[in-house]
């Protein structure tokens, strides 16, 4: 059984970078050997990985291995992933739309209509870890003891009640949160939502001293760290693997609309699926929703016209001499909000031709017994390339809602947002549509349950502008927070914000304890 097959060329492979970034001599003799053990070594060990699965699972285990060597060959195969920056080229005009411009469907039945070619796609593959939290971050409470997932359902309940249509919802949970989503997904069964879960792949990490997998059986409860979800670039290839992709389009459906479940601004929009399934439409494969690029927003991933083919950039593919560049707000007005658009029979073309070509992210890990890993990873975005007539709609910031920290959630949980029918909306009392920048200390507020203890309720920041807090910090009920307010313990020192306190414009320092008596 031959897993892979991978050819080596002294010309393709880059050993080089790949031996400097592990901290290796670069010597021709060890990039030698290097290349020799992984002719000899990956393909049997491949092979054994497969031996240690049970009959029934032998083939699912196969084609994900497959997926792997094919990433693993072009990980050792192409040239660095950099881009040449003399061949970016001026965005076409008609590249990124406005999305003020577009047109609202008109009747009730044209919405029905246009609902019934849709699905949902909510990536779902992350852990809440980062914010303290075990299990799938979709099941973090956000507002109102409401999780990122309640949410989500509750806007597909209210598309039905509103135009008696179900649209699909389809989660992407990877191994790590697919169990625990399993179970949480049993109390919507009786309401009016059609749920469909499958799995990204699962891909072994590669030890970065002998580039052979860690793990030494597919046991992979047994040993988790061995093994990883290989970014949300592994969508296309996963969906079309569960078969639902060909079950949807069997059903009529005709396009996609791909969000991670924590970016709270992602909702469905009427506009953008009236422009893609208007009957004089042109042809759109693949839209990314964009928004202006903010100071914030440096490092985000933008469009660019490379090679003729509208394309997403990332600051990974920017040659060290041109980051400035790319992070100039006047050079990259947008960056990507990860909400997509995709045909369905598009998606079914590109990866039956076997079209993806994404860029790779090799990342560099450390085990928890100090063993130096690589896993290779791809991003969702990056296949806007392989489609044909990809455009940018340059869409409001409200759709652009991420919750990755704990200052996100400060954000969502405040009266900046009111929430209907599980969609967030900015109050009207806020005089401006821009959020407030919000920085929280890590050694006190990174976690969630820290940060919700240390506020008896989230404080009023309807007129905030920006705010800091760094230190042993404490909020009580009712404080308002305007403009600019930086709040600094040093180390050793306390402060309490009292209840009821109006800080505008100021700054606070020291050491202020409140003390129950």
């Amino acid at each position: 059984m031959r897993l892979i097959n991978i050819l080596f060329s002294k010309n393709q492979l880059r050993f080089g970078e790949l031996i400097r970034a592990r901290g290796g001599s670069g010597s021709r003799e060890f990039k030698e050997a290097t290349k020799r053990d992984a002719l000899n070594h990956l393909q049997k060990e491949l092979e054994n990985l497969v031996a240690t699965v049970s009959a029934e699972k032998k083939q699912a285990t196969i084609t994900e291995l497959n997926g792997f060597s094919t990433l693993f060959k072009r990980f050792l195969d192409e040239p660095t992933a950099t881009i040449n920056w003399d061949k970016i080229q001026k965005l076409p005009s008609t590249a990124v739309r406005d999305y003020e411009s577009l047109e609202k469907p008109h009747e009730n039945n044209d919405v029905k209509a246009m609902l019934e070619k849709l699905v949902v796609i909510k990536l779902n593959g992350g852990l809440g870890t980062s914010m303290g939290c075990h299990g799938p971050k979709s099941v973090i409470a956000v507002r109102n003891d409401l999780t990122f997932l309640d949410l989500t359902v509750q806007q597909m309940e209210h598309l039905y009640n509103s135009y008696q249509v179900k649209v699909p919802l389809v989660l992407m949970n990877s191994f790590n949160t697919n169990e625990d989503t399993g179970n949480v997904i049993r109390k919507y069964q009786n309401l009016n939502v059609d749920i469909h879960t499958f799995n990204q792949s699962c891909y072994p990490r590669i030890n970065r001293d002998t580039l052979m997998p860690v793990p030494k059986n597919c046991d992979v409860e047994g040993n988790l760290e061995a093994w990883y979800p290989p970014g949300h670039g592994d969508f296309y290839q996963s969906f079309f693997n569960s078969n639902l992709l060909k079950e949807f389009i069997k059903q009529g459906k005709e396009y996609c609309f791909i969000s991670n479940i924590d970016n709270l601004g992602a909702t469905i929009d009427l506009k953008i699926l009236n422009l893609l399934l208007r009957k004089d439409k042109e042809k759109i494969e693949f839209v990314m929703e964009v928004t202006d690029k903010t100071r914030a927003d440096v490092k985000g991933g933008t469009l660019i016209q490379y090679e003729d083919k509208l394309s997403l950039l990332e600051i990974a593919q920017v040659p060290k001499e041109h980051v400035d560049d790319f992070k100039s707000v006047k050079t990259f007005k947008f960056f990507n909000t990860n909400n997509l658009w995709a045909k369905l029979d598009a998606i079914d073309r590109v990866v039956q031709g076997n079209k993806l070509n994404l860029e790779i992210i090799a990342n560099n890990k450390t085990l928890a017994n100090g063993l130096n890993v690589i896993q290779l990873e791809t991003a969702v975005g990056a296949a806007m390339k392989c489609f044909e007539g990809g455009i940018g709609i340059n869409v409001p910031r409200s759709r652009f809602l991420p919750v990755k920290k704990t200052s996100d959630l400060m954000l969502v949980m405040s009266n900046l947002y009111t929430l209907k029918n599980g969609s967030l909306m900015m109050s009207p009392q806020r005089m401006f549509p821009t959020t407030p920048l919000i920085k929280l200390g890590d050694n006190h507020f990174a976690k969630v349950r820290e940060f919700l203890n240390r506020f008896a309720n989230i404080p009023d920041l309807i007129e905030l502008d920006h705010l800091t807090v760094s230190g042993d910090v404490t909020f009580g009920r009712g404080v308002q927070l305007k403009g600019t307010v930086i709040i600094i313990a040093n180390h050793g020192d306390r402060i309490d914000i009292p209840s009821g306190a109006i800080l505008e414009n100021k700054i606070v320092s020291g050491n202020m304890r409140i003390l129950d008596h």
